[in-house]
């Protein structure tokens, strides 16, 4: 020890092997440079200026600094020999891993068994979906939908597919397979039922509503044909076993279908979403996927409808938070409108009301007819006194009534609409009524929707539709729903369906994405006829397909060109003449009448008849013996040449009805 000026002992710092411990070096530079601000080499290195520095030292800059703080530089790692056991354990590893990720590896390849696939509907549009699935022995019917027309098809209400190819196989086929209610798979079926009936498999829901449209069109001789179907248990149809999994979707006992056939499993998903906390506490079956994933699926069908929206369809819950604020808000009678077979809607809507003190009053033949089988099969619980008839509604205050009706979509004869065209017998629209729009425009619809929101709005009331987030949610699957259906399921061979081709081909990426081969993914149209066996999918052929149009006020069938006129007077208008010709010498007696609509204005007319005189003249003048050889004859030539003239003046194509009387 020394001891200082100041008295006191300092101890020596400890020596190792005779030279003095160096200090640690700290690996924080930063701070080591400001502990050490003074530097004493300075003046250490100015005395020894002279010395020639080290060359190691000198190119000590040069060097990656030593990541280990200091001391022994550390040994380069050299892995030692893998063990057999290692190896053994990785290749183990992975061969489950592959089966796991490819569980369709374990079909046995040397089936030698084929299945076809056939959409007749739904393919290339929104709705009308209708397939067929065979294989050489027997063949079934999932689905058979209606759809809705387009603005030119002037009087016609809905749309229900061709059943030609379903003539041709009526030998093989031994039933229909219904996933669930909704008019778009299950609309068709009195129409098809007109022409050709087969046993029916649905859950009581769907059959029940089937027989609600059985009664309205004189087919209930044919209830006898339905089979009521449990879900989660298999059933023998034909040469395939069928079950029934539970679906979450914008309707009640949504569901979609397990198929084992002589090739295979196929998964047909149906219209869905997965929703999480839907109103019923029914979520989706998401084990049986799981299931039947890990046994091994050939196929998978599933529904493209929202495949470019990216996440997750929000749950039809959020709806309920929305309708709390919009009954908070209204002073008047709520008036609420959407898809009558939107039961949890409409039950999320009646719950308000009745806690708003308000009675219920159902309005419009749809939803009074699927509100009562709901409630008949004890999905809606809720009692009769809370109802009233659209008679009584005088007798209530306005702020004490709720009504839900039809018309969402904007429909001519739906209750709403009448509604707001004040055409209804019972409601009469008030400047304090709140209007409830609870749905979004069904493609084709725009139009409808838009005429109907502008009456509505002239008519004084207060419309909630799309300014209010969260009013309607989609009842079809995301792209990230969408993701976990494939991840789950994990199929060698994917076949989006439901939906327009860029739908179907949106869809097809998300699959590409979780792992479908691209080469196992076909796009299909309406009529396209998938082969699919395990080694394969190709289109084998192409069956008839196409629309019949209904009038939904007679539940008739309008032929196709009846409706082809309607296009043509709407566009290009029509002509009509009228002539008498002497029968012995085909010449004029009087003057041609002639009247056209939709084709030349008021003031113009006069000329137009004029012309159209002169060119019957110089026909009869001029024509052969053969043109004037019967009635049929004449007003043929006499309409090709009207109508000759007519698209070289007018740049127009009318309907021209001729009449020759021969006198």
């Amino acid at each position: 020890m020394t001891q200082t000026n100041s008295g006191n002992i300092v101890k020596a710092k400890p020596e190792v092997d005779g030279n003095k411990e160096k200090p640690k070096r700290s690996t924080n530079h930063k701070l080591q440079g400001k502990t050490q601000h003074k530097k004493p080499q300075h003046k250490k290195n100015e005395q020894n200026k002279n010395i020639k520095p080290n060359s190691n030292k000198a190119n000590h800059k040069n060097k990656k600094p030593n990541r280990n703080g200091g001391g022994r530089r550390a040994k380069k790692f050299v892995p030692g020999p893998m063990s057999e056991a290692m190896k053994a354990s990785i290749l183990e590893n992975m061969e489950v891993n592959d089966l796991r990720m490819n569980p369709w590896k374990q079909i046995n390849i040397n089936n030698n068994n084929k299945i076809r696939f056939t959409p007749l509907g739904g393919l290339g549009e929104i709705g009308g979906n209708i397939a067929v699935m065979e294989d050489d022995e027997t063949a079934f019917i999932i689905d058979v939908g209606m759809s809705f027309p387009d603005e030119t098809m002037h009087g016609v209400d809905i749309l229900v597919p061709d059943f030609s190819y379903l003539h041709a196989i009526k030998d093989k086929i031994v039933a229909i397979v219904i996933t669930h209610a909704h008019e778009d798979h299950i609309g068709a079926v009195p129409y098809l039922f007109k022409e050709l009936q087969f046993p029916i498999w649905g859950t009581p829901l769907a059959l029940a509503m089937i027989e609600n449209k059985f009664q309205e069109h004189g087919l209930m001789e044919y209830v006898k044909l339905f089979n009521f179907v449990t879900k989660r248990k298999q059933y023998n149809i034909g040469s395939f076993k069928i079950e029934w999994m539970h679906n979450t979707h914008s309707i009640i006992d949504a569901c979609s279908l397990a198929i084992e056939s002589k090739v295979g499993t196929f998964i047909h998903t149906a219209d869905f979403k997965i929703d999480h906390t839907p109103i019923d506490n029914q979520t989706m079956d998401l084990q049986r996927y799981a299931y039947y994933g890990s046994k091994g699926v050939l196929c998978l069908f599933s529904d493209s409808t929202n495949s470019h929206n990216p996440g997750f369809t929000k749950s039809e819950a959020v709806v309920g938070k929305t309708f709390d604020r919009l009954f908070a808000l209204a002073t008047g009678r709520v008036i609420m409108s959407t898809f009558s077979s939107n039961t949890h809607r409409v039950f999320q809507a009646m719950e308000r009301g009745i806690e708003a003190g308000r009675k219920i009053c159902v309005i419009g033949r749809s939803m009074e007819r699927n509100i009562e089988t709901t409630r008949r099969l004890g999905y809606v619980d809720l009692d009769d006194r809370h109802f009233i008839e659209s008679h009584e509604i005088p007798k209530y205050p306005d702020d004490k009534l709720l009504i839900v009706t039809t018309g969402s979509q904007g429909e001519m004869m739906a209750a709403l609409s009448r509604m707001a065209a004040n055409e209804h017998r019972h409601v009469k629209l008030k400047p304090s009524d709140t209007i409830i729009i609870s749905a979004h425009a069904i493609p084709g619809n725009e139009s409808s929707v838009s005429s109907l929101m502008n009456k509505l709005v002239k008519a004084g009331v207060t419309v909630r539709y799309k300014d209010f987030e969260n009013i309607h949610v989609s009842g079809h699957a995301a792209q990230e729903e969408q993701k976990l259906i494939l991840r789950l399921v994990q199929p060698k061979f994917f076949l989006p369906v439901h939906g327009e081709y860029n739908h179907i081909f949106k869809h097809s990426k998300t699959a590409i994405e979780c792992g479908v081969n691209p080469r196992n993914i076909l796009l299909m149209g309406d009529g396209d006829q998938i082969e699919i066996t395990t080694k394969y999918l190709k289109k084998v052929k192409t069956v008839k397909t196409g629309k019949s149009y209904i009038d939904n006020q007679n539940n008739k069938e309008i032929k196709a060109d009846v409706v082809e006129n309607r296009q043509k007077l709407s566009q290009d208008g029509i002509v009509n003449i009228a002539m008498q010709l002497n029968k012995s010498t085909k010449k004029l007696i009087g003057k041609a009448v002639i009247n056209s609509a939709g084709l030349i204005p008021e003031k113009e007319s006069k000329r137009f008849t004029h012309e159209i005189e002169n060119i019957i003249d110089t026909f009869l003048i001029n024509a052969e013996e053969k043109q004037l050889s019967s009635i049929n004859t004449i007003q043929k030539e006499i309409s090709g040449i009207v109508r000759k003239f007519i698209v070289r003046t007018k740049k127009r194509y009318p309907i021209i009805n001729t009449v020759v009387f021969m006198v």
